[in-house]
């Protein structure tokens, strides 16, 4: 008894992510956490599941330390299983479900998970694999019905007690490995511990509850949008939990008329949804049918918010406030935020940095840019990784002089707002003069008949590279390649214009919305030099 006593008293004096739906299910016991569909739960409910699935995985010798991997689309379950590994030690591997089979052996095996948790449509894709995960002993099911071979995942828990299952858990332990895509090689596995998203979660609740005009955020009614198994989206659902609110996830991948459905049948206060999303939303041709009286709150992040784009959701959601979330993975993910009230005259910006949040501006050799001078951000502070996992030689190339180097192009003002220019690896260099994509397709959006755009650096024998521009069309719309350079010439230098313009039907894009320019780089040119 005095054994548990201490636990309990421990754990509550610590930064530990368990501890956040235990300390909820006491003080919110009958308040709605989840809704899933059909299915609602109250704190106490939810917490109840997390601990029932808990003591599951301690049965089958998941301890401090163990990985498991997760394939699902979003569900109840799968923050259940956040949840239940942060309170035992273990760490969650979230698995980016569009990823091809090879990446999928990949990250399961580089990471040592022992379990593998899938939802009903991965069942057969993870059934042909099975001999390529020598590592892994369990495999669970969230299916309707058992599968031959594999625990089911609802009456597996159900067998089990749900009483805390008081672990001892440090600040400074593993809490998940989120496996970055990369421009480059293999996947880099992330590795985040309570700490780091404790203090997420602090300073992104402050950056919103500050703001002038938001009030009673565990009143509010949240949708995550995205997938949760990338931190953009479980990363909003931590700050609706840190704040005892009531979480709304999507039954559909991506329907912007089922979005709007659910924000006006569910009343959603607050939503997340990344550039690309809210461009296919504002397409929408009935769009303002819906009743979005209750919606005040609008995050955008994990890409650059085109200025077109914000303009509109202003147009058509005039009770929003917009607040614009900076950062990346290997930050827990956010280093900075624009707020409403300092959005005026500042909308290309990605605001300043978050409390206990170094940002510098550096060169190549990491020394200090003057303001106003394009460098790249390096960050230090609480919310940086512990490490990538089983990969020291790219974690001390992150890390050298003790700052994450984030290969983002920034400039800063005397203010200290940042202004993203691009990626590092997307600059093209023609003709001598460093050139960022960015502020092109920030152009290129404004036209009228334009729905989405990606500029990158082709090879040039005469300048070294060329600009190419990849742009889609609204429906019904069509452009010529002279359209798009001579709208280009009209707002941008001359040098900047695209050389080359190409039509899709849409780009391709990972699950967080962000442009996957390696593929475009791999279609339009074999001499590309990257």
């Amino acid at each position: 008894m005095k054994d548990k006593q201490a636990i309990e008293e421990a754990l509550g004096k610590r930064l530990v992510f368990g501890e956040m739906m235990a300390r909820n299910a006491r003080k919110f016991p009958d308040k709605e956490a989840l809704i899933y569909g059909k299915t609602r739960l109250t704190y106490k409910q939810f917490n109840a599941r997390i601990n029932q699935l808990a003591h599951a995985l301690l049965d089958l010798g998941i301890k401090k330390g163990s990985k498991v991997a997760v394939l699902a689309f979003n569900c109840n379950e799968f923050l259940e299983i956040y949840f239940a590994l942060a309170k035992i030690g273990g760490m969650t591997v979230p698995l980016n479900f569009r990823l091809a089979g090879d990446e999928l052996i990949y990250i399961v095996n580089h990471s040592e998970a022992e379990a593998f948790i899938m939802g009903e449509t991965f069942v057969p894709t993870v059934e042909a694999m099975q001999k390529d995960f020598p590592k892994v002993k369990n495999y669970i099911s969230i299916t309707d019905k058992p599968v031959e071979g594999m625990l089911h995942y609802e009456s597996w828990i159900a067998k089990y007690p749900d009483d805390e299952p008081l672990i001892l858990i440090d600040e400074d332990d593993p809490l998940f490995i989120m496996y970055t895509a990369g421009t480059t090689g293999s996947p880099k596995g992330a590795v985040l511990t309570h700490k780091n998203e404790i203090v997420m979660c602090m300073l992104e609740s402050m950056f919103v509850g500050c703001e002038p005009g938001i009030s009673n955020l565990s009143n509010s009614r949240v949708f995550a949008a995205p997938p949760v198994f990338h931190l953009a989206a479980f990363g909003f659902c931590q700050i609706a939990f840190f704040f005892g609110a009531t979480i709304v996830l999507p039954t559909e991948v991506f329907n912007p008329a089922y979005i709007m459905q659910t924000i006006e049948e569910e009343r959603i206060t607050a939503i997340l949804l990344i550039p690309a999303m809210a461009t296919f939303l504002l397409a929408l041709p009935d769009l303002d049918k819906y009743d979005t009286s209750s919606l005040n709150i609008w995050v955008t992040g994990a890409a650059i918010l085109p200025t077109e784009i914000r303009r509109q959701i202003v147009k058509h959601f005039p009770n929003v406030k917009i607040f614009d979330m900076f950062g990346q993975t290997e930050m827990s993910p956010v280093v900075s935020g624009l707020p409403p009230s300092e959005a005026e005259g500042r909308e290309t910006s990605v605001g300043r940095a978050f409390p206990f949040i170094e940002i510098r501006v550096v060169d190549d050799d990491d020394n200090d840019v003057p303001l106003g001078t394009v460098g790249e951000a390096i960050y230090r502070g609480p919310t940086v990784m512990k490490e990538y996992y089983k990969n020291p030689e790219a974690t001390a190339e992150a890390m050298r002089g003790g700052w994450f180097h984030s290969a983002d192009l920034v400039r800063q003002d005397e203010e200290g707002f940042i202004y993203i220019v691009d990626r590092k690896k997307d600059m093209i260099i023609s003709g001598g003069e460093n050139i960022y994509p960015a502020e092109i397709e920030d152009v290129i959006y404004k036209h009228p008949k334009v729905l989405e755009c990606a500029v990158i650096g082709v090879y040039d024998e005469e300048w070294g590279e060329s600009i190419k521009a990849v742009v889609v069309c609204k429906q019904g719309d069509e452009m010529t390649e002279e359209e798009v350079v001579e709208y280009c010439k009209e707002h941008l230098a001359s040098y900047k214009k695209p050389k080359s313009v190409d039509f899709m039907d849409a780009l391709p894009r990972n699950p967080a919305g962000k442009v996957l320019k390696r593929v475009l780089k791999e279609q339009y040119g074999k001499s590309i030099r990257y």
